[in-house]
């Protein structure tokens, strides 16, 4: 298989008259106008999305569920994922990113609000698929829209920042979701873990409200920006369309490049060890002892931090060393070890030494993530790369279908979350090898 290379990078500015100061802050002023916003929303995607890993805690001896139950449930999120995240990114294509962010963010809010009152598995099954179908096309669909507005060299740390928003809710979300279960238990005759649904749900249908009046769908579209700085854009984007030279623009043309299928196996890899961080951290710290609420919402505070960390320190030494290929992989691999030392400590009851893999794994998977998006954008292009990027995404993500059952059902045969660690930590480690052996091998740009 060949190597998957990635063209130089275009010049940092466009030949015009205007100053490499003026144009900064032009695109300064766009950067701080989009992405808090589509921070906040990828913020509260995550909330939603992982506030039931803090709900299984009671939620599970409530509705008498095993973990297989609960592995399931949070898997088939990933389906809806993978079934609707292509024509989410074609309809945010055609019909702009406010009312696409809109719909998304309305619908997966209203989802999670209706999570509270799930009695059956049924019913848990079918609502967390639609959250996965809601929420399809969410990060897809906002790496295409950054595309519109900003040239390869000025996304990478606005990406980085925009997907670490991830962690960061992972972070802020444990401690306030062990709270909201004690503080509000029992007051309306609802559980604490049905509260923790309602109240996590309700600032999602707000901001996908907000999302209609907030965004522009195009440069050309911002009332709030200057002819100049309009044409600030217009003149980088064509300048690094120009630098990058010809890139494949036929969708089926690039699903039947190996390259591509290459990039959704790395990218299933990472995920595998994301949903597993996601879905079983709060009950792996659970089951060496850490069994308060609140002390365990703080100590996956401190996992997530290191995530966090792993996001946005990863994307900045990407870019200031223009360099994709070992940042993924050293991350990957990082984030590999993490598990297999989790699985280990588990074994001997360690608390500190599950904790401390834990916080490893978070770092390195997670910080993999906005370095290995930098990939695909450098060789695809048009339609390419917006399907491209949805299909890269929806596939890949299916590895959150796998994981949480695989690891629900072998806690369950085995008693012991450790099997289920081994494997995944080795799936992990899978991606660093192929990036290292098929991505960017003897292009500059990957060096």
């Amino acid at each position: 298989m060949s190597a998957i290379t990635t063209p130089a990078k275009p010049p940092q500015q466009a030949a015009d008259a205007s100053s490499v100061q003026e144009r900064d802050v032009t695109f300064g002023r766009l950067i701080w106008r989009l992405i808090p916003f589509l921070t906040l929303v990828w913020f509260l995607a995550w909330i939603d999305r992982v506030n039931v890993g803090f709900a299984k805690l009671t939620m599970m001896s409530d509705l008498q569920w095993s973990d297989a139950v609960y592995g399931a449930g949070a898997g088939i999120f990933f389906i809806g994922y993978f079934l609707f995240e292509v024509p989410s990114n074609l309809l945010l294509h055609r019909f702009g990113a406010k009312k696409t962010i809109m719909r998304i963010t309305i619908g997966w809010g209203v989802t999670g609000i209706l999570m509270a009152w799930v009695q059956t598995p049924l019913q848990f099954y079918v609502l967390r698929f639609l959250m996965g179908a809601f929420e399809a096309g969410l990060q897809p669909g906002v790496i295409l829209y950054l595309t519109y507005w900003l040239p390869a060299h000025r996304r990478g740390k606005a990406l980085a920042f925009f997907v670490s928003a991830s962690a960061l809710s992972l972070m802020l979300g444990s401690p306030i979701a062990a709270y909201l279960m004690e503080a509000l238990h029992g007051m309306g005759n609802h559980a604490g873990w049905q509260w923790l649904f309602i109240v996590e749900g309700i600032p999602s249908v707000i901001a996908g409200i907000a999302a209609y009046f907030l965004l522009s769908d195009t440069p050309a579209q911002a009332r709030w920006l200057s002819d100049r700085e309009k044409q600030h854009v217009r003149e980088e984007l064509r300048a690094e369309e120009q630098a990058l030279g010809e890139r494949e623009h036929s969708f089926w043309a690039s699903m039947r490049n190996p390259r591509v299928l290459m990039l959704i196996l790395i990218f299933f890899c990472i995920v595998a060890g994301n949903a597993t961080l996601v879905f079983y951290g709060p009950s792996i710290v659970k089951s060496v002892g850490v069994t308060d609420l609140k002390a365990l919402g703080w100590v996956m505070a401190g996992i997530y931090a290191f995530g966090w960390l792993g996001m946005v320190g990863n994307g900045w030494l990407s870019d200031r060393r223009k360099e994709v290929r070992w940042h993924t992989a050293a991350a990957a691999a990082l984030g590999a070890i993490g598990l297999l030392l989790t699985a280990l400590f588990l074994r001997q009851g360690s608390v500190a030494g599950v904790v401390a893999s834990l916080a490893l794994s978070s770092l390195g998977t997670m910080g993999s993530i906005p370095v290995y998006w930098q990939i695909p954008s450098r060789f695809l292009s048009a339609t390419a790369l917006v399907v491209g990027l949805a299909v890269i995404n929806s596939v890949a993500n299916l590895a959150g279908y796998f994981s949480p059952q695989l690891l629900g059902l072998l806690q369950t045969g085995s008693g012991s979350y450790a099997p289920g660690l081994l494997i995944i930590a080795a799936v992990e480690f899978c991606a660093a090898i192929l990036v290292l052996l098929f991505v960017g091998r003897g292009s500059q740009a990957a060096r």
